[in-house]
């Protein structure tokens, strides 16, 4: 599922269909309508309920002691005590994605803060005082453990058990996991620092727009102004906005340097070769997917050095900057679109995957909350879906009706919270959390259908070159520069595995390199931008962003067949695995070999045909020598 990217606050600028605008400072979290924000009272009615849970949680969860020396005695014994422990880590999903939602809402709050730090710190003792589980279970022998899964008793356990199995060389003794459970609040301590610093504590200013009127700078409005068409707002947008990394760029540094020493720190307390391959080895991903994805996209950067090339010519323009790459090709056919309108189009592109699912997913965003819709002061930026087991699938947006993107964004959310309705509606608990490689499939396979149903509706010129251009971009952020920041993951991480100094300087040397490399020679790269590594939330949880470029990857093979052939049976197979099988296999069975190149190379193809197909529609001439 999408991770949760942090922000600021403030002010949202609109467009209407007429050209006038507005300026709308927000409301703090107390003045925004109910009928806009998500439904948590599916999960608790209220705090004093969670608080009843966290207590009942907090004063039975050192029972499972009483299972400690019992589960080599019989697949009976084995059985009741994964089940207790099962029990606990459902009052704990429940509790953490309350507390997690209510942070989201404002990130400032300090009842939200308290609650978030108690239930932390209760989940910590928890995986300390349970860390003897999975050493015991691999006490078990071979020929024993043959017996216990055949036994009915562990019918429901056969999946998590073979793959606890599997992690049998990487389990530590049981004073070994204690300590490991013991560290990892602080181990996970540059993550709140991050988060607190560029939410609360950072301030970017104000941004004069095109009419004169000053625009808060925020963390959620920077993309907003860096598709202004003036290129003047664009440029003071990225200049203060980095003003402000720049003056907290040593303890960025310093953080993002922790996170990737406690990443290397784990993988070799757990006896991985690298962080790398301790990351891909839960989902069983070979770390040759990883290489073979940056190969390819590699060895294609010159169509996207065409693509900057041609943005250069429509905009004429002397030289292209990194910040003049996010205004739209096609500003003409911007309009509003509020969002219940937004609901409309997602789920009419949707509707050829069936009434169920369309049904569902209208009746979760409109009658049932599943989303909160708008920014508010301290709520976090950008978008994810959270679900859970026992409770709906809920969205965070922070949705702003002159982003046509953010229909997109709903579109993917939807995918997340869809991929969730239909798992856990057929797998078992232990068995319905999909992988995040498989996650960003189904949300990428919306915003496919997004594009194919609008694109249908239309055949001007115009509306043609805009969504072309918008499925071009899709493809560049999420595979060309998803891709580089996995290298960039890789590099760094190799770089404290081989003893050299994580510094900013070091930092700011390793990602320009990369921009050089991506961006090209016709692109120029300010200065600033070599700080962009400090601020992307995903480098503080290192080796999923490669999830988003297989996925788009693996989405566009899928969508193309479904489109193709009509069929969607293979497709929601797909939706209901849930983690019965490893990724790589559950998409074999959906029509998708991941060990091979052919999946990324359909996604670079589809770049490459649509850059080709937007020169056309906008006739814009070479550049001669």
């Amino acid at each position: 599922m999408s991770l949760i990217i942090g922000r600021g606050h403030r002010v949202a600028w609109i467009v209407d269909l007429t050209g006038d605008s507005q300026v709308s400072t927000l409301k703090n979290r107390a003045e925004v309508p109910a009928a806009d924000t998500w439904d948590l009272t599916p999960i608790f009615p209220d705090d004093v309920a969670w608080e009843a849970e966290f207590s009942d949680l907090a004063s039975r969860y050192e029972e499972i002691n009483a299972f400690k020396g019992t589960l080599t005695k019989s697949a009976k014994d084995l059985a009741t005590a994964l089940e207790f422990e099962s029990s606990l880590d459902r009052s704990s999903e429940r509790l953490n994605q309350y507390a997690g939602l209510r942070l989201s809402e404002d990130s400032s709050n300090d009842d939200a803060l308290d609650r978030d730090g108690r239930l932390a710190s209760l989940c910590a003792k928890i995986s300390e005082t349970s860390s003897w589980i999975a050493p015991e279970i691999q006490e078990i022998p071979d020929a024993m453990f043959e017996e216990f899964l055949a036994d009915p008793l562990l019918a429901d356990w056969q999946i998590t058990l073979q793959n606890l199995r599997r992690l049998k060389p990487h389990i530590l003794s049981n004073k070994e996991e204690r300590l490991i459970s013991l560290s990892m609040p602080s181990l996970g301590g540059h993550h709140e620092t991050f988060s607190q610093l560029t939410n609360v504590d950072m301030t970017f200013g104000m941004v004069r727009d095109e009419r004169g009127q000053e625009i808060e700078l925020t963390q959620s409005s920077f993309s907003s102004l860096l598709q202004r068409p003036d290129r003047t707002v664009r440029k003071e947008a990225f200049q203060k906005f980095y003003t402000e990394f720049t003056a907290h760029r040593y303890s960025l540094a310093s953080s993002l340097s922790s996170s990737i020493k406690g990443d290397v720190f784990l993988a070799k307390a757990r006896h991985y070769s690298s962080a790398r391959e301790a990351s891909l080895f839960a989902d069983n991903v070979p770390v040759a997917v990883y290489d073979s994805l940056i190969e390819a996209v590699r060895s294609r950067l010159p169509v996207l050095h065409k693509y900057y090339g041609l943005r250069q010519r429509l905009f004429n323009l002397p030289d292209l900057h990194v910040y003049d790459t996010y205004a739209p090709l096609v500003s003409a056919v911007q309009s509003d679109v509020p969002f219940d309108q937004a609901i409309d189009m997602v789920v009419k592109s949707l509707q050829p995957l069936g009434s169920e699912y369309t049904e569902t997913l209208s009746r979760g965003l409109r009658q049932e909350r599943w989303c909160d819709r708008y920014e508010n002061k301290g709520k976090r930026s950008g978008a994810f879906s959270y679900g859970t087991y026992q409770a709906p699938p809920y969205i965070l947006m922070n949705y702003k009706q002159d982003v046509f993107s953010d229909i997109y964004t709903l579109a993917h959310e939807a995918g997340h919270s869809m991929h969730t309705w239909y798992s856990r509606s057929t797998q078992s608990f232990q068995n319905y959390h999909y992988p995040i490689f498989l996650a960003e499939v189904a949300s990428t396979f919306n915003e496919i259908l997004l594009t194919e149903h609008l694109l249908s509706e239309t055949k001007d010129r115009s509306m043609r070159a805009y969504l072309i251009n918008r499925q071009i971009d899709d493809l560049r952020g999420t595979l060309f520069r998803q891709t580089m920041f996995a290298e960039f993951e890789k590099i760094t991480h190799a770089a404290e595995e081989s003893g050299a100094a994580l510094t900013l300087e070091s930092f700011r040397r390793m990602y320009r390199s990369l921009l050089d490399t991506y961006f090209g020679n016709g692109v120029v790269i300010d200065e600033e931008l070599e700080l962009e590594c400090l601020r992307i939330p995903h480098f503080y949880s290192a080796f999923y962003v490669y999830k988003y470029a297989t996925g788009i990857s693996a989405a566009i093979t899928l969508a193309d067949q479904f489109l193709k052939s009509g069929n969607s049976e293979r497709y929601f197979g797909f939706l209901k695995s849930g983690s019965s099988k490893f990724p790589i296999e559950t998409l074999e069975e959906a029509g998708v070999d991941m060990r091979s190149p052919e999946p990324v190379n359909a996604a670079l193809n589809l770049f490459e045909r649509r850059v080709a197909e937007l020169e056309e529609l906008l006739a814009v001439p070479s550049k001669t020598n």
